[in-house]
């Protein structure tokens, strides 16, 4: 098929979606010219096709892996906008599924029919962890090359998107119109009053990151902070920040996996962690932190969820969920709430508290996504244009996750009480107020 064939195709296409969808983008077409695919689109919006071969490509073999690779190489690219400008009006508006549906599969599939003569182009490889993302059987050591892979993509690249207290976890914020940098703080001082920190009491954060929970705990709450992580980029970071704050002497920091501490805490939180050790090891997990607790000690565990299902079926068994493991976390699976609490009671915790924070991760991705599009060029002289878009794609599709609810999440607190009274007051007054 000639260019030009193939480029009218394209623009008879785009005419029949203006007709019935008046999407807000435009459509921009290898040669450089723009197709609106509504009456009034979005100036500078648009999706943008690199060659005829991308779409015979999609065609021929339709998939979530293929469309991601090329992306990931710019034959697919999103111009004016991140990808929340481009995809949101969509998710959110009942209209546009009604009018898609409009579109007539005929109609498509003829006007689709010529790129089925042309050369496909072949979706290179990229950054991705390779055939055992899903970390089937994983070894000793799996879990410190899934977490080194996704952390160790550079600090100075979380930097661009995160707050000054590097949380990459889900914000809470006290008012929707409060400022990222807010809402992190109030996250750390939630959990912090949650655990009920008390000055001298050991607090063990599991998965410490870039160390935000224990300097904040350390300097707000008098702890003596102790830290594991897996990741040599965080424990840089995160060493040379208790180092400048002064509290050298109150924070202890181990680049080790969580089972190979000894010594007991007084109290544990684990956010943002629970995601990466695999459904399997549940079990091991909460019978380790419960071992690692002394008696009367809290214990919070704040983590990504999904929704129950009648039969138990593998995270990764959904297109999107084999990707995220692939391009983003790999090893990484969601649990259930249920499940979570049925494992801490069968591990021999009392569960305190349990608090849905969906939407407050909703804003916090979206947040998240907008500020890396807006210094696009810096991340991609940082870690490279594949590794921007891809994470770009991962923000935003985590927002409309968040959004549809198809991901939720939660802090759940569970205490290794005595008989008798816990350490938890007979309200929440404490954490919340009257």
């Amino acid at each position: 098929m000639s260019d030009d064939r193939g480029l009218r195709a394209a623009r008879k296409l785009a005419a029949h979606v203006r007709d019935r969808i008046d999407a807000h983008f435009s459509l921009r077409l290898w040669d450089g010219s723009l197709e609106p695919l509504g009456v009034n689109p979005k100036p500078g919006l648009a999706l943008k096709i690199g060659s005829p071969g991308v779409i015979a490509s999609l065609l021929r073999r339709p998939s979530l892996d293929r469309l991601i690779r090329h992306y990931a190489k710019g034959r697919i690219d999103i111009e004016g906008g991140s990808i929340i400008d481009l995809a949101e009006p969509i998710a959110h508006d009942k209209d546009y599924r009604r009018k898609f549906k409009k579109l007539g599969k005929g109609k498509l599939a003829l006007g689709l029919a010529p790129f089925l003569f042309v050369k496909a182009d072949h979706p290179d490889s990229t950054r991705d962890f390779g055939t055992d993302a899903e970390g089937e059987g994983r070894g000793e050591g799996d879990n410190k090359r899934f977490i080194q892979f996704h952390y160790d993509v550079g600090n100075d690249f979380y930097q661009l998107f995160l707050d000054p207290e590097m949380q990459y976890s889900c914000a809470h914020f006290p008012e929707w119109e409060a400022t990222l940098e807010q809402a992190q703080v109030n996250k750390l001082d939630l959990i912090c009053r949650k655990l009920r920190l008390k000055p001298g009491e050991t607090l063990l954060d599991i998965g410490c990151g870039w160390g935000g929970l224990l300097c904040h705990a350390v300097q707000n709450y008098g702890v003596i902070g102790h830290g594991v992580t897996l990741s040599e980029e965080q424990l840089a970071f995160a060493q040379a920040k208790i180092e400048r704050l002064g509290i050298a002497d109150k924070v202890t920091l181990h680049l080790k996996d969580y089972r190979e501490m000894s010594d007991r805490f007084d109290k544990i939180s684990s956010v943002g962690m629970y995601e990466h050790i695999g459904i399997a090891n549940i079990p091991e997990y909460f019978r380790t932190v419960k071992g690692l607790l002394n008696d009367g000690g809290l214990f919070m565990n704040h983590a990504i969820s999904r929704g129950a299902k009648r039969q138990k079926q593998k995270f990764s068994s959904r297109p999107e969920q084999r990707a995220l493991q692939k391009y983003i976390f790999p090893g990484g699976e969601l649990d259930d709430i249920g499940n979570t609490i049925s494992e801490m009671e069968i591990a021999g915790f009392e569960v305190q508290d349990v608090e849905a924070l969906r939407q407050h991760y909703q804003k916090t991705t979206r947040i998240w996504c907008q500020r890396l599009y807006e210094r696009r060029a810096e991340a991609e002289a940082l870690v490279g244009a594949e590794t921007y878009r891809i994470w770009a794609a991962y923000l935003g599709g985590c927002s409309f996750a968040f959004q549809r609810g198809s991901a939720r999440i939660y802090q759940t607190l569970a205490s290794k009480s005595p008989k008798g009274f816990t350490a938890v007051p007979a309200t929440r007054h404490d954490i919340y107020g009257s």
